[in-house]
This record gives structure tokens, sequence and C-alpha cells, in this order.
């Protein structure tokens, strides 16, 4: 695979994860978590904001790996 088409999938890939997180993170917090107290919730989403980067690394690093060899 070149690295063009590399990038392409991993930004598609990044887009949709962090976009499908975001939606999934605001519905739980407020279905799961709704007797939090309101001064608790901003915690709960610095949390959750900060939880998807490991996930994007991985994809980020597939991105920058050089062309699989032997092709």
């Amino acid at each position: 695979m070149t690295q063009r088409a590399r990038k392409l999938i991993g930004t598609v890939a990044l887009l949709v994860l962090i976009s499908v997180y975001a939606l999934v993170v605001v519905g739980l917090i407020a279905t799961a978590f709704p007797q939090v107290a309101r001064w608790a919730q901003p915690f709960l989403y610095a949390l959750a904001g900060i939880a998807w980067v490991p996930l994007a690394i991985l994809i980020v690093n597939w991105m920058h790996k050089g062309p699989a060899s032997g092709a």
C-alpha cells in the first residue's frame, strides 16, 4: 500500500473515530450518569476527551509506516 493511500485511509478513520466517539460519550454521560452533579460533568467530559488519544496514536503510527516490503 502506498504512503498516500495509507494517509487517506488513516485520515478517514480518524474522522470517523472522533465523530462516533464524541456521539457515544455524549450519549453515555447524558443517559448513564444523570445523577452526577453538574459541576462534575466537565471532569467526565475532560477525561473522555483524553481517552480517545491512544486510539488516534495507533492510527497515526500506522499511517506513517513505510510501504509494505515485498510488494
